[in-house]
């Protein structure tokens, strides 16, 4: 690619690159691990749980790792910024989640526990990690770049975690071309597990070039602290200073609750897809070959929404974005065929990346520069958050008409507030006050 094109997208620096690269190394655990094999795994394993408690487990767990992470952000988002521990605090999230992915390896039929256990660590790991990566994105670029390097990011993203679906879908449907047995007495869940490992692997390989060359930033104090204060208690007394001014960065804030809203409704359909598709009897080939076509036709529509978002704003590709997710529930209610499944599947590819990663680069310019991580820690607890409203919800409209199709059109409601209160955000007024916020700050 040349160098007018890489500077387009915001490629044409080795630090850029190498943060844009995480997005390659990370999606494949969404891809892979939470959305397309392991909830298909996880039937087979548990397949001696009655049906009504394999998927509310299924569901306990995952709620549950999202509270987790939800509870710890805030802080450790904070103290990352006063100790200046951004990329320590990534590495160890990193390690975690990776780590839980590679054993996968180990979980085999009727060992739903120890797989939901994993699972649920593995989505510890991958959220947390995201948590510090998003706070390097308006480190390490301005306000002007940060749309599209988001962009390129998610981007990337789906070509990696396309790349990687396709080779695990090939282990799973043609295992002898991989070397794993299929005469008589084969083990069956050989590949499965095998795929789900690999994503480790892979994980932690490319994450290498983030390790090289992105830098921790200098540590920043305001102008009331000091470089010797107890790390919990300067961390403590930023946390109550920011929510003692809200006021201050009421954009921003405002920001968080659409996002809050609308990435609820997002997360819940990426989550409930592949369960969804299986309880109304769709294959895996199916399932399988539609979260594949996402991924390839997800990077060219994520790359176009970061060049028009040069045009139009950050804040209306969104909002256009969030009006396609408003349809899909109603069109998924009314699915009655795997064409119909993969129509919705194009649909998500259409608006997901752009609208995801738009989200994250218009938010990274409503905070100051000094507290990324604090304020990318609630990011993080509005998406997380976020998952626990929609899964919870879901689960409860589940158990009450007894019917996944029937509860799906509730997702429609978080768009729909999540677009009103996104319509409110003063994308100017809130890049003035965040500018503000670093006067007088100073390095330690």
């Amino acid at each position: 690619m040349s160098t007018s094109r890489l500077r387009r997208f915001v490629l044409d620096r080795p630090e850029t690159r190498a943060w844009a690269l995480y997005d390659w190394a990370n999606s494949a655990f969404w891809t892979t691990v939470i959305t397309a094999i392991f909830p298909v795994y996880y039937a087979e394993i548990a397949r001696d749980l009655p049906p009504e408690q394999y998927g509310f487990r299924f569901q306990l767990a995952t709620t549950l790792a999202l509270v987790v992470i939800a509870l710890a952000a805030p802080i450790l988002g904070t103290m990352a910024d006063v100790r200046a521990l951004k990329k320590r605090m990534f590495t160890g999230f990193v390690l975690l989640g990776a780590g839980a992915t590679l054993g996968l390896f180990l979980v085999g039929p009727g060992d739903w526990l120890l797989g939901l256990l994993l699972f649920g660590l593995g989505n510890v790991g991958a959220a947390g990690s995201m948590i510090f990566y998003d706070a390097f994105l308006p480190l390490i670029a301005t306000d002007e770049e940060a749309d599209s390097l988001s962009t390129s990011g998610f981007a990337l993203g789906y070509l990696g975690g396309g790349l990687m679906l396709a080779l695990n879908s090939a282990m799973l449907l043609k295992p002898g071309w991989f070397g794993f047995p299929t005469g008589p007495g084969a083990d069956p869940t050989l590949p499965a597990r095998a795929a789900l490992a690999s994503v480790g692997v892979w994980w932690l390989l490319f994450t290498i070039p983030f390790w090289r060359r992105v830098r921790e930033p200098r540590r920043l104090l305001e102008a009331d602290e000091q470089p010797d204060q107890a790390l919990l208690k300067v961390s403590l007394q930023r946390l109550r200073e920011t929510f003692g001014e809200l006021r201050r960065y009421r954009h921003a804030f405002l920001m968080l609750v659409a996002a809050l809203l609308y990435s609820d409704g997002i997360l819940t359909l990426i989550r409930m897809a592949s369960l969804y598709a299986t309880s109304r009897g769709l294959g895996r080939e199916v399932v399988l070959g539609t979260f594949l076509a996402i991924q390839f036709v997800g990077i060219p529509c994520s790359l176009a929404f970061g060049q028009l978002a040069r045009r139009y704003g950050a804040k209306r590709m969104i909002l256009a974005g969030l009006a396609v997710y408003a349809v899909i529930p109603v069109l998924a209610y009314r699915m009655s065929s795997p064409a119909h499944f993969v129509v919705l599947g194009l649909l998500v590819a259409l608006v997901q990346g752009g609208t995801q990663a738009l989200t994250r680069s218009l938010f990274s310019g409503l905070i100051p520069r000094h507290k990324t991580g604090e304020f990318f820690a609630f990011f993080s607890l509005s998406e997380k958050f976020a998952g626990v409203m929609g899964q919870a919800l879901l689960t409860l409209l589940v158990g009450l008409t007894g019917s996944l199709q029937d509860s799906i059109l509730v997702v429609i409601l978080f768009f729909v507030a999540g677009a009103l209160v996104l319509r409110r955000v003063d994308v100017e007024a809130g890049r003035a006050a965040a500018r503000a916020a670093e006067e007088g700050v100073r390095q330690a």
